[in-house]
């Protein structure tokens, strides 16, 4: 994130940041990516790194060209909803009832806290509103390069970013191995994930390995099915595993190829990632029904001030059970619906989108009822023919502290890095003389 702070000409000078943003997302049209900084930003590392053309190749709509701007009290207010979201996670009351409708793996202690926690929210008519949490949030990296391409737009030119960003995620590595094994050496990490070449964001793997290694740790990107664990030590191609970053969708490590994965973790023989625990404490979206309910957290001794927060910043959530499902549709247009342990936007529906058949299927149970929440939009330039494309924002966090902020840009129902101009934004910050939120 960086100040803008110049204004485009025929938008008024205001205290109010908030609209400053507006205009700003609604009539900048620049093209704010260097494309050879990217490219130089993308290719440093050990081994020479991997080149815009291997990166973009199959992934024409990974990053987009231009920029989104955020006003700088809708930023500090998404951190403390964040910061007051974590101290609820940390009471006992909310492992306690979390728990209950966790996989038996999550009852699993570990020191771990867990990398790239992903908080997504909306910018709402009201302001910003949580969508969901992700223990896995794939991007950061890739969003840390990008900052360090953009050029000046409708902004003044920002301080090139140093590498702040890598370095606080090599950081984050270090204290998530400090956490279980104290001042033991990590000597080596591997980054799992299920056929990994044939991820969308292989690319950001390459460069993890690429930023550790250069960070003197071996690294080695996996499957899960190259795993083995002899009852004392995991291992990859012959090689003893310390840590593993996580980067599976299988969150409880149940599928028969993570057995070997599964076992070392739950013998404390690796140091794992994001880990089910953290899945269940944070991602589970009826976690996010529980963020709602007001006589639950007085219950359970939230203060009052963090209530407020929570109010204001997580729509209204409920869980779809069999027995309200007649209530459910005939106020389907209100509702976004998702599935508890869903991820990725996989089988999540708008309510006014819903045909009878789906909506039968979800009033079953296993889903979740969020009051929908229209997301803003960021005007560009598409091929010379202005486009107007959906927002959202992704805070990349760890241990309740944002890390980086980036901004995804789409059309349709969800984010898909399938939509011409779209992809990957850098989030510019639009500071103002007065609180605005």
């Amino acid at each position: 994130m960086n100040d803008s702070t110049k204004v485009l000409p025929g938008l008024t000078a205001t205290p109010d940041c908030r609209s400053a943003a507006a205009v700003l997302n609604r009539d900048c049209f620049c093209n704010s990516v260097d494309r050879e900084r990217l490219r130089r930003a993308l290719a440093e590392g050990q081994g020479g790194g991997v080149s815009l053309a291997e990166l973009l190749s199959g992934r024409p709509h990974l990053f987009s060209q231009t920029q989104v701007y955020v006003a700088r009290s809708h930023l500090d207010f998404m951190a403390e909803l964040i910061a007051a979201i974590e101290r609820v996670v940390a009471t006992d009351a909310w492992r306690e009832r979390v728990l209950v409708h966790a996989p038996a793996i999550a009852r699993h202690r570990a020191a771990a806290a867990g990398v790239f926690l992903g908080c997504d929210f909306h910018l709402g008519v009201d302001g910003p509103r949580l969508i969901e949490i992700n223990t896995n949030a794939g991007g950061a990296l890739l969003n840390a390069k990008l900052l360090r391409a953009q050029t000046a737009c409708c902004t003044p030119p920002a301080t090139p970013p140093d590498r702040a960003p890598e370095a606080r995620f090599v950081d984050m590595f270090r204290e998530e191995w400090a956490r279980a094994r104290g001042e033991a050496p990590l000597l080596r990490i591997a980054i799992v994930d299920q056929a990994p070449a044939a991820q969308f964001l292989a690319p950001e793997f390459e460069l993890f390995r690429q930023l550790f290694e250069e960070a003197g740790i071996a690294a080695l990107i996996a499957d899960p099915g190259e795993l083995s664990f002899d009852g004392q030590k995991l291992c990859c191609r012959g090689q003893v595993v310390d840590l593993v970053y996580n980067r599976l969708t299988d969150f409880a490590l149940g599928e028969p190829g993570n057995a070997a994965l599964r076992a070392a973790y739950l013998a404390d023989a690796v140091v794992l990632t994001p880990h089910p625990l953290a899945h269940a404490l944070y991602a589970d979206k009826r976690n996010l029904a529980l963020l709602t309910d007001e006589a639950w957290l007085q219950a359970a001794g939230i203060d009052d001030a963090d209530r407020r927060l929570l109010k204001s910043g997580v729509p209204p959530t409920v869980e779809v059970l069999p027995e309200r499902a007649e209530s459910f549709w005939s106020s389907r247009k209100q509702w976004f619906f998702k599935p508890a342990a869903g991820y990725g936007s996989k089988a999540t529906y708008r309510g006014d989108k819903l045909t009878k058949r789906v909506f039968a299927e979800i009033s079953q149970g296993g889903y979740v009822a969020q009051a929908l929440v229209m997301p803003s939009e960021r005007r560009l330039l598409v091929d010379g023919a202005e486009q107007n494309l959906k927002l959202d924002l992704r805070n990349y966090v760890y241990r309740g502290a944002v890390q980086l902020v980036s901004a995804r840009l789409y059309q349709g129902q969800t984010t898909n890095f399938r939509t011409p101009g779209g992809g990957f934004a850098a989030v510019f910050a639009v500071g103002c003389g007065s609180d605005c939120r």
